[in-house]
């Protein structure tokens, strides 16, 4: 059997470019590439004593010089240009982001190309195109204020119906006997009627409908997402610390996350749901119009709500095993590494057996959260979210590309190196993980 060979745009050195110091401090968990040497010494050898490797020793010595050239162009690039602010790219995107979303009518076609592309991270324009990549804000821009304004005022229904206390309506009921003489005054003052106090509305009451027995249900769910929020970012004081600032977005978390839980009986709340909420509420919340950022909360909830939507399967524990459920998705990302990369492939799960749950889980169900810095994963956001068919796919070959980047040193590990590799995926360059995404893209499409 023929074995098929690295398509040749993967020899290119822009997947072998060194990533710079800076980077390494910016990612939070991470493991050092080896040296340049201690590279090309596994390379050489791995050459020498395999005999299935797919490269010619020539083959590999363009790639070695390859990367060479790239790690000092790399170096230099980085001695320019650091101190230099917004490329001029980045500027020519974020005009042409600003006319689109200016426009009466937003071309949704074009924005999802220029989108994926990245989007600069200045005057609000990452919160208008999220809220517009996932269906919050509708394409007609004279539309925006009603729709905003009927959205928000629904998620304020929720919070006064989801997230109140049972001892509150105690309260209301209390109050509701002291002026039941007076019934303008109690609709004025909104407290309860009492056709809507029930006997089952004791706190020892046993009834499935009781509030306070689904209120004690709940408490559980609900210690473990106040759990959850305090851990969300530590190192980022928007959402740790003791300042008024980030308890009150922990918060904002908190209630977004308690009442999906409710709207949402079959999932609930799991673990990590947490992770994916973080950058919605984030990019929102740091909107520099001043409305847009006080409604931040009830703006991230229903594009939580939609952007959960794609991955909810995931979530379900009950589907795990079925055509929808995680480990089908994680089969896919394997079928997809076997079509472009067939070595590796079999050296990961054949040769080494690294099960691709061991390392895929968290990257996908957590969208890429925990992989790199937060910088990094809203750029990997702003292409995830623009694709037509839904971010799943993409996502894929976004994987897909992770594992493809590495493959030098996933071909030259064993077992426990590669997992340990997989697990603490090293720095990268974002750009270059995304051109090698949509190459496979585009490879799968020829």
């Amino acid at each position: 059997m023929v074995k098929k060979r690295v398509p040749e745009w993967l020899n290119s050195s822009l997947w072998s470019s060194s990533t710079s110091n800076e980077d390494d401090r910016r990612l939070s968990v991470a493991v050092q590439p080896p040296s340049s040497s201690t590279t090309t010494s596994q390379q050489s050898n791995n050459n020498n004593h395999n005999h299935n490797h797919i490269h010619t020793s020539k083959e590999a010595e363009v790639v070695v010089e390859a990367e060479a050239e790239a790690e000092a162009e790399a170096e230099t690039e980085i001695e320019t240009h650091a101190p230099a602010g917004p490329s001029a790219e980045d500027i020519s995107r974020q005009a042409q982001l600003l006319s689109e979303i200016s426009k009466k009518v937003v071309n949704m076609r074009e924005l999802r190309r220029i989108a994926s592309q990245g989007i600069p991270d200045t005057a609000g324009i990452r919160s208008t195109v999220w809220k517009l990549l996932l269906g919050y804000l509708p394409l007609d821009r004279s539309l925006w204020p009603s729709e905003m304004a009927k959205k928000r005022s629904q998620y304020k229904q929720f919070k006064d119906e989801l997230l109140m206390n049972p001892s509150e309506v105690t309260r209301r009921m209390d109050k509701f006997k002291s002026c039941e003489k007076d019934d303008s005054k109690c609709e004025s003052r909104c407290l309860l009627s009492r056709s809507e106090i029930t006997h089952g509305e004791h706190p020892l009451s046993l009834g499935k409908t009781s509030i306070w027995n689904q209120f004690f249900q709940d408490t559980e769910i609900i210690e473990q997402i106040d759990r959850d929020v305090k851990r969300t970012h530590p190192d980022m004081h928007f959402f740790s610390g003791d300042l008024p600032f980030a308890k009150s977005n922990q918060e904002a978390l908190k209630n977004i996350l308690i009442i999906f839980a409710k709207l949402n009986p079959g999932i609930r709340y799991v673990q990590g749901m947490n992770e994916i909420l973080a950058p919605l509420f984030y990019v929102f919340r740091n909107d520099p119009d001043e409305e847009y950022a006080a409604s931040a909360e009830a703006d991230t909830f229903f594009c939580f709500v939609e952007l959960l939507s794609g991955f909810r399967d995931h979530f379900c524990q009950q589907l795990d095993n079925s055509v929808v459920g995680i480990r089908s998705t994680i089969t896919k990302l394997s079928q997809l590494l076997k079509e472009h990369d067939e070595e590796l492939w079999r050296h990961l799960e054949v040769t080494t057996k690294v099960n691709p749950q061991f390392y895929a889980f968290r990257w996908i169900t957590l969208l890429l959260t925990q992989e790199f810095n937060f910088a990094d994963s809203l750029h990997i956001w702003d292409t995830l979210l623009s694709d037509l068919d839904g971010p799943l796919e993409t996502l894929l070959r976004v994987c897909c590309a992770m594992l493809i980047l590495i493959r030098r040193r996933l071909l030259a590990g064993d077992f426990t190196s590669n997992l340990k590799l997989l697990q603490n995926y090293p720095p990268t360059n974002i750009s270059h993980l995304l051109y090698v995404a949509n190459k496979l893209r585009v490879q799968s499409l020829g």
